[in-house]
């Protein structure tokens, strides 16, 4: 790698760690980091406020003031072209003196899908793509999916025994999984627009459904709750949304409205109907180190494989520790081939204007 690559993956990582910071404030628009550096040193950086204010670029030359001119803008996704709720940030960028561009991936939003790289490049900036691009797509996997093909990024969430059990025999199922997994599970809550359930597991459980800190408070984004069925009267996820008809039917109007990323947290029949209609793009497993025995509570029941030739696969992305338990996380094949068209089409942004 030269010096110049080095330093280009550098500076690309702090915008990556800087749109984190984004996560729960700009949805429904991405998440997004940006860096000036002028002279290998930064100059601003910023990350994308709420919707209708500031885009993370604009917030990073504001930083950077008169040290933008002949400086480097580092962005983890393409520059706006267009006239939204606010100016087009590939404008702030030629007003700002902005000699160098290095974008994470394309947007896959339609009004800009390659549109900014090339409006940028006709001014006479030097746009480079791809830096971490992999990374980077797979932060913005929910905002991707969404814009690609108008459908939230689905999550099925399920703690188990090792031996794939979700309950006991008498249907208690509090608590397989360590504390550790419980909080990551509330901060995944933070992170997602919507939780999908089944009439069954509330009246069952009885779950809020809300994202709290380990302390009980709640963060300050909550997501909106789905419950496919009846609600029983004061049920614990009230105020929540009541839905009887087809579950594609449901994330095709979510997907419309603007929602990202759903979370399914059951129950098994719910999980089963959503994957045996393939709907679900991601599976995260919490994988207590417990064995539980004979039991009806299967982790995913659906329809049976006849032949090994008929398995459902997917693809791992993660396996690691948390506390005492094991989460390893799997994308749907379905899912990754859209990640991996919306990887191939902005590469294919890197030396000349893209399709």
């Amino acid at each position: 790698m030269t010096v110049r690559s080095v330093l280009d993956e550098r500076w690309m990582d702090r915008a990556l760690r800087l749109s984190q910071r984004a996560r729960r404030v700009a949805p429904p628009n991405p998440w997004v980091g940006a860096v000036v550096v002028k002279d290998d040193v930064i100059v601003g950086e910023g990350w994308t406020q709420k919707p209708g204010s500031h885009h993370a670029e604009k917030v990073a030359l504001a930083m950077a003031g008169p040290s933008a001119r002949g400086a480097t803008l580092y962005v983890t996704l393409e520059p706006c072209a267009h006239e939204g709720r606010t100016p087009p940030c590939t404008v702030a960028l030629r007003e700002a003196g902005i000699e160098r561009c290095v974008v994470g991936i394309i947007d896959p939003d339609p009004l800009v899908r390659g549109r900014g790289v090339v409006e940028l490049r006709e001014a006479g900036l030097d746009v480079e793509i791809g830096v971490l691009d992999e990374a980077i797509l797979d932060a913005l996997r929910t905002y991707v999916a969404q814009r690609v093909r108008e459908r939230p990024w689905t999550i099925l969430k399920v703690a188990m025994t090792l031996d794939g059990k979700i309950a006991a025999a008498d249907g208690s199922s509090r608590w397989i999984t360590s504390p550790s997994s419980r909080e990551e599970v509330h901060r995944l809550r933070s992170e997602v627009d919507a939780i999908v359930v089944g009439a069954g597991t509330v009246r069952v459980d009885d779950p809020q459904l809300t994202a709290r800190h380990a302390d009980g408070t709640l963060y300050e984004r909550q997501p909106a709750r789905i419950v496919l069925g009846a609600i029983p009267e004061g049920a614990k996820v009230l105020p929540a949304l009541s839905y009887i008809g087809a579950v594609d039917e449901l994330l095709d109007r979510l997907g419309k409205q603007g929602v990202l990323s759903v979370l399914v947290e059951g129950g098994p029949k719910v999980a089963g109907q959503l994957h045996d209609q393939d709907l679900i793009d991601e599976y995260r497993w919490y994988v207590a180190p417990a064995l539980m025995g004979s039991s009806s509570y299967d982790v995913l029941p659906s329809r049976p494989s006849a032949t090994m030739d008929e398995l459902w696969r997917g693809s791992f992305h993660e396996v690691r520790r948390c506390g005492d338990d094991i989460v390893v996380t799997m994308y749907s094949h379905r899912a990754l081939g859209l990640l991996e068209a919306h990887l191939e089409l902005s590469r294919s942004f890197r030396s000349t204007r893209g399709a």
